[in-house]
């Protein structure tokens, strides 16, 4: 979080030196340029009243809400009937949701092997932004009493996808899985001819430039590839951090309505969280589909 302060010039064109501030008045003027600016720090700060721990806010945001996704799990499937109820029914419904999604997407095949990933990346972003929303997140930890109360400096709990750290990771797992994916699919060779293989059908001198011009294109596809994770996680990171942000400046915007401007916000940023589940998970599954694409059987659709 970047902080200013306002300072005093030694020396200005045709005036005298200005004397200099006063220790105590250029502390003061230093703490209310603190309290001028306001907001979520891009850097998840570290627990403990000095930040000597290794573990962050985030972090914490983190396990809570995969400790909770597994206890859940675990409760709706204790009692598994024919004909479920309550919390085994939302479970079913949610997991073949999903599944008959993708599987209209990246087809039958794919889907078999990939939607442990997808499911579970959906699921765990949707519940860790919606989680991020709960009253007391980024205001509960650390801090001092100062001219306008208790100011947390340091939070117990921070948006998990507010934290680039966080959506990095997810990005770079997805990209590992990517590849021994493409691998199993397609083989080496085939993901060789997918990034530099000619495309169409030519013969001749015509042949020899397109395979001259695919080979070139292959480079730049090669480093699109690797800027994926880049994009994905700074997708997801710069909505939600923004989101957090809103919220924030809605509360701080009039004296006395803290609690009442930021309510509308509220229902938009929980769209938000699904939709930026939503958008992680697909652009995921269309990334794995274009690499593992096939012939069907015939009769079948090609993917």
């Amino acid at each position: 979080m970047s902080l200013w302060a306002a300072g005093t010039p030694l020396l200005s064109l045709g005036a005298e030196p200005a004397a200099a501030t006063p220790p105590t008045e250029a502390a003061a003027v230093a703490e209310a340029g603190k309290h001028e600016e306001h907001g979520l720090p891009p850097g998840s700060p570290r627990l403990g009243r000095d930040g000597s721990s290794f573990v962050t806010s985030s972090m914490v945001v983190t396990w809570t809400v995969g400790l909770g996704l597994i206890l859940f799990a675990r409760y709706a499937t204790r009692k598994m009937a024919l004909a479920p109820s309550g919390a085994q029914n939302f479970l079913e419904w949610l997991v073949e949701s999903l599944y008959e999604f993708l599987e209209g997407i990246i087809g039958a095949d794919l889907v078999k092997r990939t939607f442990w990933f997808f499911a579970t990346v959906f699921i765990f972003i949707l519940f860790t932004n919606w989680f991020g929303l709960l009253p007391g997140i980024g205001t509960i930890g650390w801090g001092k009493t100062g001219e306008h109360g208790f100011e947390v400096a340091t939070p117990l709990l921070r948006g998990g996808n507010a934290d680039l750290n966080m959506t990095l990771a997810m990005s770079m797992i997805f990209f590992a899985c990517w590849i021994v994916w493409a691998i199993q699919c397609v083989g080496v060779k085939g993901v060789f001819l997918d990034l530099f293989g000619p495309k169409g059908d030519t013969t001749g001198l015509l042949k020899a430039l397109m395979i001259l011009v695919f080979f070139l294109v292959g480079f730049l596809e090669v480093l699109s590839i690797m800027f994926r994770p880049i994009s994905l996680s700074f997708r997801l990171y710069g909505n939600i951090f923004a989101g957090e942000n809103m919220l924030e400046s809605m509360a701080r915007l009039v004296p006395g309505f803290g609690w009442l401007l930021p309510v509308p916000f509220y229902f938009m940023e929980l769209l938000v969280g699904v939709v930026q589940a939503l958008v992680f998970m697909l652009l995921t599954a269309v990334f794995t589909m274009l690499i593992c694409r096939h012939e069907e059987e015939p009769g079948g659709a090609a993917h």
